[in-house]
């Protein structure tokens, strides 16, 4: 069993996200929507400091990413 996701801030899992292939759609209020070509998910990325566990591992598994992946990026 991997490690577990690390917490981040909303900024930072924009940046994680787009470097596996998602792309900033539009931005409305303090919400980064992604996209990726073929997936049925819209991410929305709160700009929060920090991130909650449980919205995390949401936005990770929508991203069809495990925990490894994503603290890799």
């Amino acid at each position: 069993m991997g490690e577990p996701i690390r917490l981040c801030s909303g900024a930072e899992a924009v940046r994680k996200f787009s470097k596996a292939g998602w792309a900033v759609s539009r931005s409305k209020g303090s919400h980064v929507m992604l996209v990726k070509q073929g997936y049925q998910w819209t991410l929305s990325v709160p700009q929060h400091k920090k991130l909650g566990p449980g919205l995390l591992k949401k936005l990770v598994r929508q991203a069809e990413l495990d925990a490894d992946e994503f603290n890799a990026l």
